[in-house]
C-alpha cells in the first residue's frame, strides 16, 4: 500500500509576556504535534507581542510576511500554537490560501487517528464537532477545501458540512451512546469492586513513558512509540508485586498543556478509571527540560479532574537520559529507567509499601476446612505470615487488606 507524502506545514506562535518562560519549549512541542499527525513542518513564524492580536493573532506586518513565506512555499497547511477564537480563525482563513488551524484542531486529530475503541472513537467525535459547530459560520470555501488529511479525520467532511441542527443532533446521539458504554463500564467496574483490588494507575504527560512502564511492570501489549498520544483508551491489567499480592494497574491517556476543555469533558468518562485508583503514578520524563512545567500541567488537570486527593507517587523516569539541571519535587518519589529491571523490582516494593500502608493489619486464627476464607486471603491481602498450628489444626495469617473488602466480615468472626 502506497503511504501518502506527508502535508507540508508552517507553524506560526506569538511570544507574549505570559507566554515567555516555556514559549520556544511550546513551539518544539507543536513541531512533534504535527510530525505525530504525519505532517511535516516545514517553516516556523514567530512573533513578539504584548498580547495576542485580538482579530487575526499576529500582527500586520508579521501576517504579511506570512503570506509571502506561504506564496515561497506552498504549504498544505498553516498551524498556530494557541487556539483561535472562531472570527481569529475566519480572518485568517481569508487572507491566507492554505487551510488554517490551530492547536486544539491538531490535537484533536491526532487523538481521531489514535482512537481505538468504540467509546473512544465517540469521545473525540463529540469533542470535535462542539469544537467546530461555533466556527461553522462562514467556512463555506474553507470547508469546499477540505479534501482529507490533517484537521479532517474524525467527524469528516460531509457531516462538518451539514448544517448545525444536523452537527447538534449528531451531538445529541453520541451523547446517548455514551451513556450506554458508560452504563456498561459501570457494571464492570462494580464487578471488580466486589472482587476488590489494589488499583494502581499511571498517568503523566503525553510521551513520559507510562506505556513503556506499563508494559514491562505487567507484561501487556501497550501501544508503545516514542511518539504524544500514543495511548488513548485506558488498558488495565495484572500487577504482581513482590510478595505475590495481585493489584491491578491502568494506562491512561496522556496529559499535554493546553488540551482543549471540550477533549477534557469529553474524556472525563474515560478517566473515570483513574477515579477509582489506590495509588496514582504520575511518571514525568526526567530527561524533558520543561519536566517542571510538564508536572504543574499533569497535577492542574488532575485538579479539574477532581482526582488531585488520592495518594500518589512520581516516577521519574529515563534516568539514563537524565540532565545535570534536574532537580526532583519534595514528597514521595522514584528515579529510574523503565527498561532497567532492578529499578522495576525496587518500584514493586515501593507500591508494596504505600499499598500496606493504605491497608487495614489484620492478625487471625482459621481453621483449616475454611479452604475458601484461606484462599482469599492467600489472592486478595498482602499475607505477612501464614503458619500452621498444629495442634488447633488452623492457621494463624497475619496481613494486610483494603479498608473496604467483602472478607473483613468473615475475619471479624476469627480475630484473635
Amino acid at each position: 500500500m502506497q503511504i501518502p507524502d506527508k502535508e507540508k506545514v508552517i507553524i506560526v506562535g506569538s511570544q507574549t509576556i505570559d507566554s515567555n518562560l516555556h514559549f520556544h519549549y511550546s513551539m518544539s512541542e507543536l513541531e512533534s504535534l504535527v510530525s505525530t499527525a504525519r505532517g511535516n513542518t516545514i517553516a516556523s513564524l514567530t512573533q513578539k507581542q504584548e498580547k495576542i492580536h485580538p482579530s487575526t493573532y499576529i500582527g500586520k506586518g508579521k501576517l504579511e510576511e506570512l503570506q509571502h513565506l506561504e506564496e515561497e512555499l506552498e504549504p498544505d497547511l498553516i498551524i498556530f500554537n494557541d487556539e483561535l477564537s472562531p472570527s481569529q480563525q475566519r480572518n485568517l482563513q481569508e487572507k491566507l490560501m492554505a487551510k488554517v488551524l490551530d492547536r486544539p484542531q491538531l490535537i484533536l486529530d491526532i487523538f481521531a487517528q489514535r482512537a481505538r475503541s468504540k467509546e473512544g472513537k465517540l469521545q473525540v467525535e463529540l469533542a470535535q464537532l462542539q469544537y467546530l459547530l461555533p466556527r461553522l459560520a462562514g467556512q463555506g470555501i474553507l470547508l469546499s477545501r477540505l479534501g482529507g488529511g490533517i484537521g479532517t479525520r474524525g467527524p469528516g467532511e460531509t457531516k462538518l458540512e451539514s448544517d448545525r441542527r444536523h452537527i447538534r443532533r449528531r451531538i445529541d446521539e453520541i451523547k446517548k451512546q455514551l451513556q450506554v458504554v458508560v452504563h456498561h463500564r459501570e457494571r464492570y467496574r462494580e464487578r471488580r469492586r466486589r472482587n476488590r483490588a489494589f488499583q494502581i494507575a499511571l498517568v503523566g504527560y503525553t510521551n513520559a513513558g507510562k506505556s513503556t512502564l506499563f508494559n514491562r511492570l505487567s507484561t501487556a501489549q501497550a501501544f508503545e512509540e516514542n511518539q504524544l498520544f500514543a495511548t488513548l483508551d485506558p488498558l488495565t491489567r495484572k500487577l504482581v508485586l513482590p510478595i505475590g499480592y495481585s493489584a491491578i494497574l491502568t494506562d491512561t491517556v496522556g496529559f499535554i498543556q493546553d488540551l482543549p476543555t471540550t477533549l477534557i469533558a469529553a474524556f472525563r468518562s474515560t478517566l473515570e478509571e483513574v477515579r477509582d485508583a489506590d495509588l496514582l503514578l504520575h511518571v514525568v520524563d526526567s530527561s524533558n527540560p520543561d519536566y517542571e512545567n510538564h508536572e504543574h500541567t499533569v497535577q492542574h488537570l488532575l485538579k479539574e479532574l477532581e482526582m488531585d486527593h488520592l495518594p500518589q507517587l512520581t516516577v521519574y523516569n529515563k534516568s539514563d537520559q537524565i540532565t545535570q539541571e534536574f532537580v526532583p519535587q519534595t514528597g514521595e518519589h522514584l528515579i529510574m529507567s523503565a527498561l532497567n529491571d532492578s529499578d522495576r523490582q525496587k518500584l514493586k516494593q515501593i507500591i508494596e509499601k504505600m499499598a500496606t500502608e493504605n491497608m487495614d493489619y489484620y492478625q487471625v486464627i482459621v481453621p483449616s476446612n475454611e479452604g475458601r476464607l484461606l484462599s482469599v486471603l492467600k489472592n486478595d491481602t498482602i499475607l505477612r505470615e501464614f503458619k500452621f498450628l498444629e495442634e488447633e489444626q488452623s492457621y494463624k495469617c497475619k496481613g494486610y487488606v483494603l479498608e473496604d473488602h467483602p472478607v473483613k466480615a468473615a475475619l471479624e468472626l476469627y480475630g484473635d
